[in-house]
This record gives structure tokens, sequence and C-alpha cells, in this order.
């Protein structure tokens, strides 16, 4: 399910993770994720894709990191 076909899809999918992350506790507005990144269409790919993979849960227009994207993010894996 991981867009791996393409090198944006790829970059969109660090960058919107990142951000959600960074942004926890605090739930992302899907059009904010748009406009910082500016990635267009990507972004809504990205978050779909991480959403259907269980790395990000959706409410709406707002997403947040999943309970197994923040465990694996305390990990601090290199």
């Amino acid at each position: 399910m991981c867009d791996h076909r393409t090198p944006s899809g790829v970059a969109a999918q660090r960058a919107v993770l990142g951000l959600v992350l960074d942004a926890h506790p605090n739930p992302v507005a899907i059009p904010d994720l748009a406009r910082e990144i500016d990635a267009g269409d990507a972004v809504e790919v990205a978050v779909r894709e991480l959403v259907a993979v269980g790395l990000l849960e959706c409410s709406g227009v707002s997403v947040s990191p999943s309970a197994a994207a923040l465990c694996f993010y305390r990990l601090d894996l290199p």
C-alpha cells in the first residue's frame, strides 16, 4: 500500500508523517499540511496511504499519528 513508485510519493509521506508527529498531541488539518508541504494532491494521497497502513488516524479533516507511529517514533531508531 505504501507508494514507493515515485520519489515524490515517498517524500510526501515522510513530510506528512514528520509534521504530524511533530505536532502531536495536537491534530493537524489536512489543508494545513498541503500548505506547509506545498505538494498539491500528493499530500492527500500520502494521507490516504498512511491512514491505510495504520500510521495516521483521520478524524474529519484532521489527522494525528496512530499509536503504532508514536511507538516507532519513540524508539528513535537510526
